[in-house]
């Protein structure tokens, strides 16, 4: 399969980008990531400088292949991230235009990388809880309902990567917060400090994200189905402050 590629390279987060065109034969099963791998390799045989982009477990599940496949955050598949893309997938896109996340609290480090270090200030927003609770108790001591227990997992499986913030039109954090927040809120142990999601969204705010108007996107794109109705669970705790 011959593919004509639009790539955004940046030297920096200061620099002027602009989309660098290539010319690339790939094989039909190789993963969207082996394909960059594979043009990598012939810019490195060339001498020229390698197109930065982030990967790390390639399984879908650690969140850090962050791509943007002709305007779609991770790509044509929906609940896929990049790196379970193929490019069999895109026999009919022979044209395709590869960009970062695109959001001001997602800084271009180079290339396709960005700078998610934002998620992490906000999960650090104050702790979990106001008080020490002591050793952990064990784990099973406290029965958990199983829709409680679906509820919380589901939440859960958010990776933190991103996408929902950069299909957002005010590239707004709130699913992710939500998804955070609903995880450990929903089970019976322990209280969630009643002050932390609020401290949450102003960090968000602070960080340079929007704010959320419902447009839904996020839940659209959200590569592990991370539901809007988490951000009702967040909206409601935000009401009993």
């Amino acid at each position: 399969m011959n593919f004509i590629l639009h790539i955004w390279r940046q030297a920096n987060s200061q620099a002027k980008g602009f989309f660098e065109k290539h010319e690339l034969e790939v094989e039909a099963e190789s993963s969207f990531l082996e394909m960059l791998d594979a043009l990598n390799e012939r810019l490195i045989s060339l001498g020229k400088e390698a197109i930065v982009f982030d990967h790390d477990c390639r399984e879908g599940i650690c969140g850090s292949c962050s791509l943007v496949i002709n305007g779609e955050p991770h790509g044509r598949h929906r609940a896929t991230t990049t790196c379970q893309q193929y490019m069999r997938d895109y026999q009919d896109q022979n044209e395709l235009w590869i960009e970062p996340w695109r959001a001001t609290a997602f800084p271009v480090i180079k290339d396709l990388m960005v700078d998610r270090s934002a998620f992490d200030r906000i999960i650090q927003a104050d702790g979990y809880i106001p008080v020490r609770t002591g050793a952990a108790p064990e784990a099973n001591t406290q029965p958990v309902a199983k829709p409680l227990a679906d509820k919380a997992f589901d939440a859960a499986t958010c990776i933190g990567c991103g996408a929902c913030v950069a299909v957002c039109p005010n590239a707004s954090a709130t699913l992710f917060i939500a998804a955070k927040v609903s995880h450990l809120s929903s089970l019976p142990q322990g209280q969630l400090d009643h002050k932390r999601p609020a401290k949450m969204l102003a960090r968000m705010e602070a960080e340079g994200f929007g704010s959320c108007s419902n447009y839904r996107e996020c839940e659209r794109i959200c590569p592990k189905q991370i539901r809007t109705d988490t951000i009702a669970t967040l909206n409601k705790l935000l009401s009993q402050r």
